[in-house]
């Protein structure tokens, strides 16, 4: 058994903990914040809890397999998109009514959806069988030579979008799930196009009282478990020598050793401050970063009937929106807006006779400080947008609190505040992300900025991977 040292207490970096210490590895975890949980995390003001990170559970029984048990309950909506004509598309859980739906928006297109839903199933029984079980230098025991073709290669997912579907609205609604990595659905590949399945197969769950509560599950069982969590405790260097790590050193200058060392945290993190190795870091940089994002924390008076727990309003230029935050490198001044408002159904994120609102926009992993307008500017236009489409917020406003890639940068140690490390852009992306083994023996990383990606689901894969490489490692 070997003793592991976790840098950085995200959900990737608690779940890997969590099994190693199952398999009886001695494991401490160092967290630099006061809290678990990393981007998992909640903001609190005047009575309202807003889930900072995501706010949408998919897979749960990833985290259900661990010993995480949250209450769940099902919106009886995924999402609702509203399209730039003022139509509006519902998407329920069950494939047919969502079929249904599609057909109402778009005469025609029902079965062109249940096609494309076909597909996804595919692609993502593809996925599980390969990507996401091991390592993408490790041919994966399970593949077939169909699984490369059930990805579409060489074909983005706006590509995909237009195989399938001739309305604009529809090809707008499938590119949306680009934004879920961090990315533009004009470079992003196909194979996202398999959220589809994941969503209306298993469904998308809020977790009573917040998202958060999964971190504090996952607390929880580190406990039980056995591992030593030291929380407030900096990890500022990785120690090597001979081809390998050796510990860490602390901020507060004492060395720690270890017989390997798993970094929850962005690869540029790693390689530019933690084991510095500017030839990695030079590699890292050449596949850029993912978008980030701004958030608008909103204490509003009133109810406001039939909101869903989710809805998108999309932008009028949907092509201009994402050139602006991969070229142009600002927030777009027509940006799409998700909005999240768990008090509809959640009384404990909010007064009586008060909603929380989430507002997100997808913008540049940039400071704001070299933004074309303050922060407080862009905040504005977002509400008149929103307003214009048949959101305005005029007079119930209790508060509004923001959350910018300055904040993802400084609390996280996100680069540059992406939220996702770097973008899914070009056919091979999902195989050029940071590898799970360091370039020492003993040295691994998981996370979002990792294979195989971001998001919950993802990240839970990731731990269970790099505990996994672990333990064969140091049988």
């Amino acid at each position: 058994m070997a003793d592991v040292i976790v840098v950085g207490g995200g959900v990737g970096g608690m779940v890997c903990a969590l099994l190693l210490a199952r398999d009886g590895h001695h494991v401490v975890l160092h967290e630099r914040l006061g809290r678990l949980g990393g981007k998992l995390a909640e903001h609190r003001r005047d009575g309202f809890a807003f889930s900072v990170g995501p706010s949408l559970l998919t897979l749960p029984g990833l985290f259900h397999d661990l010993g995480v048990r949250v209450d769940l309950v099902e919106p009886a909506e995924i999402c609702r998109y509203r399209f730039p004509d003022g139509s509006t598309l519902t998407a329920p859980r069950d494939p047919a009514r969502m079929a249904a739906e599609v057909e109402r928006l778009a005469p025609g297109e029902g079965r062109h959806w249940l096609a494309f839903h076909a597909w996804a199933r595919e692609c993502l029984a593809a996925a599980r069988r390969t990507f996401f079980t091991s390592p993408p230098v490790r041919p994966p025991r399970d593949a077939r030579p169909a699984d490369l073709l059930a990805v579409s290669p060489g074909r983005t997912l706006d590509g995909l979008a237009r195989r399938f579907f001739r309305d604009p609205r529809l090809r707008r609604y499938v590119g949306r799930y680009a934004t879920y990595a961090g990315s533009s659905p004009y470079r992003a590949p196909a194979a996202l196009g398999c959220i589809p399945a994941i969503e209306h197969d298993d469904g998308g769950w809020y977790v009573t009282g917040g998202l958060p509560r999964i971190a504090d599950a996952l607390a929880g069982l580190l406990a039980g478990a056995g591992v030593e969590v030291r929380l407030g405790s900096e990890v500022t260097r990785v120690l090597d020598g001979h081809g390998r790590v050796d510990g860490v050193r602390l901020a507060s200058g004492e060395q720690v050793r270890a017989d390997a060392v798993v970094v929850n945290a962005d690869a540029a993190q790693l390689y530019g401050r933690l084991l510095p190795d500017r030839r990695r870091l030079r590699r890292v940089a050449g596949l850029g970063r993912s978008s980030s994002a701004f958030l608008m924390l909103a204490g509003v008076e009133g109810r406001t009937e039939g909101l869903p727990h989710h809805s998108i309003v999309f932008s009028g230029d949907y092509p201009q929106e994402f050139a602006d935050i991969f070229h142009r490198d600002r927030p777009p001044e027509d940006p799409t807006v998700y909005i999240g408002c768990s008090a509809v159904d959640d009384p404990t994120q909010a007064p009586a006779g008060t909603e929380n609102w989430v507002m997100l926009v997808n913008v540049p992993a940039r400071d704001p400080a070299r933004w074309p307008m303050p922060p407080e500017a862009y905040r504005d236009l977002v509400l008149e947008r929103l307003a214009a489409r048949g959101h305005d917020l005029a007079g119930r406003l209790r508060f509004v609190d923001l959350f910018t890639p300055a904040d993802l940068r400084d609390r996280y140690g996100a680069w540059g505040g992406a939220i996702y490390g770097t973008p899914s852009h070009g056919v091979l992306a999902p195989f050029r992300r940071p590898a799970n083994r360091g370039p020492r023996r003993g040295l691994y990383l998981v996370g979002g900025a990792t294979h195989p990606g971001g998001g919950l689901p993802l990240v839970a894969m990731s731990g269970r991977l790099v505990a996994g490489l672990v333990g064969e490692d140091f049988r």
